[in-house]
Order: C-alpha cells, then structure tokens, then sequence
C-alpha cells in the first residue's frame, strides 16, 4: 500500500507539473499556426493600412502566417473587449491607435479592464494630426483662425472623425489652451461625409490624422494651418506647427502599437517585440508608412507602458473638463 500510495503521488506532482511545461512547451514553439491581428477600425482606414504593413513584416519574419481581422464599432471598443478575452496564448494581438485606457475615461461598464486586461509588446509608430480648412477659407494662417474664433465665440465649426477620438481630443486640447470657443461637429469615422462638409463650406475647419489628411493637404484639395506635434512634422516640414503659431507648449500626438492579452508568455511577449523592433528600424519598411503619415519605430514593451500612462494622464482633464462622453 505504501508503494502505491507512492507512485500515486508522484503521479500526482507530475500531473500538476504538465500545465507549466506545457506553456513553457508552446513559448519555445511558438509560432506553429496563423496569427490574427485584430484592428478595431474598418478597411481602407490608416490604422487597417498599418495593420497590414505589420502583419505583411511579420509572417515574412515568422515564416507563419499573420492576418489582418478588422472588428469596427464602438469607439474601438469591440476590438479591445475581443482581446481582453482571447486566449493569451500569442496567436491573438490588436493594432491599438492610442492608449487603451483612455477608453476608460470616455466610457462607463466596460466589459474589460482598459489597463489590466491588455500587455505591451511594441509601439509602431507615431502621427501628429492636422488642423485644416478648405482652399476658399479665409483663414490663410493659424493666428487669423484663432483671431476670428476669439471674436465671434461658437462661430466656427470643425469637424473631428468622433466623440473620443484621438482628433477630437487634440482638438478639444487646442481650445483649452488658446482659450476659444469653437462648435465641434463630430462625425462617424474619416469617410462619413466631414471632406464633403468642409469642401462645401458647411464646416469651418476639421481636426484629423496625416493618415486622413496629408495626401489631401499635399493634392491640393485642403489646405494645413497647423500640425499637432510638438516639432514640425518631417513629412511635410512646410507646415507651422499649433505651438508655434500662436498656442506655445502645445501638443498632441498618438500612435500605432501591439498589444496581446494579459499573462500572454512573456516568452513570446519578448519574441514579438524583438522582430518588431527589428523590422521597424528598416529603411524599407519604414518608407511604406510615410504615405500614411506614421514615423515607424519600435520600443520595448516598458516604454510603450510609460507611453501609455503619459497619454492617459495627458488626456484625462481635457476628458473631464470638456465632459465628454463616449458614444
């Protein structure tokens, strides 16, 4: 009885060890079938385009197939609950355009846990946006936009692609800190109909990303008064930025960035971040975000983290004092 109840123990512990080896078992093996990137915004937008470049650079470097999934709606929060409970295993990640947890300060009982739920792996790249009018605007610069807005209060309209949208915050940070009043009008998304509006002249100006707005800006079509960025934007240095132009110490840029799910092994956590920070110091492959208006570079996954609470804490008295709800 003794021996059996032995070999039962022992039986026992090795049984219990199984999980563990089995998990340390398919991070050394990792990747043995397809990936799916998941981008929370519908094709044919700047973050669908990046998400392909990423997929596209990694199956090359993987030798496993990497797919793009778009899962739309929600201000990105379809995308965001999808990943939360998706097995942490590596074979799920998402393209997030900004901080996940600021979709905690727009939005009130969330299915997910917008920090907890979620692991930094690498930042993509980062985008400014832009501040534009149509051609037949009489705003040639940023100082007369800002002159008018200060003499006529809830005049001017502009335009953002959505309540809680990166633009719309850049744009309700601009007010804030050159103390003016200015009508938003959001609209569902880049091709809802804001170029139309403006181009019409039933808008005053809009607020969107360089993927949205500088090959539009660079045709012709629209003309830039500001960018965003804290410097001017070295695809288009010809544009003056909003800190120099009249709002000093402003700005506002997001990025692209990979994330997987909470307790993913950090194993491949690591794997991943070391071929996406290699691929993006390409020259090559950083060229092909240029036309989206994305200067490509990686990080490790502790620098995107601090990124992400910096862009939190930037946004969430913007959030509170202009009392903005997510829709």
């Amino acid at each position: 009885m003794k021996f059996q109840r032995r070999q039962f123990l022992q039986l026992f512990a090795t049984a219990a060890v199984l999980p563990v080896l089995s998990r340390v078992a398919r991070a050394d093996d990792w990747p043995s079938r397809l990936i799916k990137l998941e981008v929370g915004f519908p094709p044919g937008g700047g973050a669908d385009a990046a998400a392909r470049i990423v997929a596209n650079g990694l199956t090359d470097r993987l030798d496993q197939q990497v797919f793009v999934e778009n899962r739309p709606g929600a201000g990105g929060r379809v995308m965001l609950d999808s990943i939360a409970h998706a097995p942490p295993d590596g074979y799920t990640m998402m393209l997030a355009a900004g901080a996940p947890a600021v979709s905690g300060l727009l939005y009130s009982g969330l299915s997910y846990d917008p920090v907890a739920d979620f692991t930094t792996v690498s930042l993509i790249g980062t985008y400014p946006s832009l501040l534009v009018v149509a051609n037949s605007s009489p705003f040639a610069k940023l100082e007369d936009f800002i002159g008018s807005a200060k003499a006529n209060p809830g005049k001017i309209s502009w335009a953002s692609p959505g309540i809680g949208s990166v633009p719309h915050l850049a744009g309700e940070l601009f007010k804030r800190m050159a103390g003016i009043d200015i009508t938003h009008v959001p609209y569902r998304g880049v091709a809802a109909g804001a170029m139309t509006d403006l181009l019409a002249g039933r808008l005053d100006a809009m607020f969107n990303t360089t993927g949205s707005l500088l090959q539009p800006v660079k045709s012709g079509q629209v003309r830039a008064l500001a960018v965003t960025s804290a410097k001017r934007f070295p695809f288009a240095p010809e544009i003056p930025t909003i800190a120099e132009s009249g709002v000093p110490g402003y700005e506002a840029v997001s990025w692209y960035a990979l994330y997987v799910p909470a307790h993913t092994p950090a194993d491949i956590v690591k794997k991943i971040n070391k071929i996406c920070v290699a691929m993006l110091a390409e020259p090559p492959l950083r060229e092909k975000f240029e036309p989206l208006g994305i200067v490509a570079g990686g990080s490790t996954p502790e620098q995107l983290a601090g990124m992400n609470a910096a862009d939190t804490a930037r946004w969430a008295p913007v959030i509170k004092a202009a009392n903005i709800k997510g829709e």
